[in-house]
């Protein structure tokens, strides 16, 4: 597992982790090395923002914003890849309109959608037929599996997510829920992504790795750092081992969570949750500066 350790030649005062594992020192090194050629890739909700029970109400960490803007001039890009629609990130981000983040992206549900801060422009596709077929059977199953008062649906145009966490047994709820979302998801052409006390029916083929290795591929980048904190963020972690066998250093960071320890087991840092996230990212930015 990754794991925190100060570097004695950074600022004492915001210390750059060092990295567990030979790879993900290598690709430190690399972004070091060349910003100019490097992506720095992150989740938003868990990694950038809080993990909260209502979803409606999640913002991002109010350091997250300015050390992005002290950040994205000294690299290639920095993408924010989410499941979340690209409109809704950069409203709880607060990503609009702020002067240093003209090189932000943000690649929504899973990089279906995408939103550049230099132009204010988004692009997004038509919503995916099965999305509203399995919103419109959700109520009666909930009701069915006496789940309805304790599981909150979220509409996000093209996906839905169940959420547990407000369950009075969140885990005991999430696990009622596995097999029949699952076959409600399998009826409509979607499939099911397990997250932190959430279900998400999402259509097959678009993941954050895909968006991940998309995006590197359209920059011409030559080294990343991403950094999540679900399950759903396991795609960009394969993504880039492959592109580190392939000879693209990379390092992965998880912002800390004992609720997925795969990616913790995985990582090459582990920092404590958005705050470490923000922490990490500005001791980068002072090396970079």
């Amino acid at each position: 597992m990754g794991s925190y350790t100060d570097a004695t030649e950074t600022d004492p005062a915001r210390p750059l982790p060092t990295p567990a594992t030979a790879a993900g020192r290598s690709g430190l090194d690399a972004i070091l090395d060349r910003p100019d050629k490097a992506v720095v890739a992150l989740d938003f909700d868990g990694t950038l923002a809080p993990i909260v029970a209502d979803p409606e109400q999640a913002r991002a960490h109010p350091g997250a914003v300015p050390v992005l803007a002290a950040l994205a001039p000294k690299v290639a890009a920095v993408a924010v890849i989410t499941g979340r629609p690209a409109e809704v990130a950069v409203r709880y981000g607060g990503f609009a309109g702020v002067a240093g983040l003209e090189r932000l992206v943000v690649l929504g549900h899973y990089g279906a959608e995408r939103w550049e801060a230099a132009s204010g422009e988004l692009v997004a596709p038509e919503p995916y037929p099965g999305v509203a077929g399995a919103l419109g059977e959700l109520p009666g199953l909930l009701a069915g599996l006496g789940v309805a008062d304790g599981a909150w649906v979220e509409e996000k145009g093209r996906a839905v997510a169940v959420h547990t966490r407000r369950a009075a047994d969140p885990q005991a709820a999430f696990e009622v829920l596995r097999e029949p979302l699952t076959d409600l998801a399998t009826r409509h052409g979607l499939i099911v992504e397990p997250g932190r006390m959430v279900l998400e029916l999402r259509p097959p083929g678009v993941d954050k790795g895909v968006a991940l290795d998309d995006f590197m591929r359209s920059i011409g980048a030559e080294s990343v750092l991403y950094g999540g904190d679900d399950l759903g963020d396991l795609p960009a972690f394969s993504a880039v081992d492959r592109l580190r066998a392939a000879g693209t250093p990379g390092l992965l960071v998880c912002s800390g969570s004992d609720e997925v320890p795969e990616l913790r087991r995985r990582a090459d840092v582990v920092v404590d949750g958005p705050e470490g996230v923000v922490g990490l990212l500005g001791a980068l930015a002072d090396r970079l500066a």
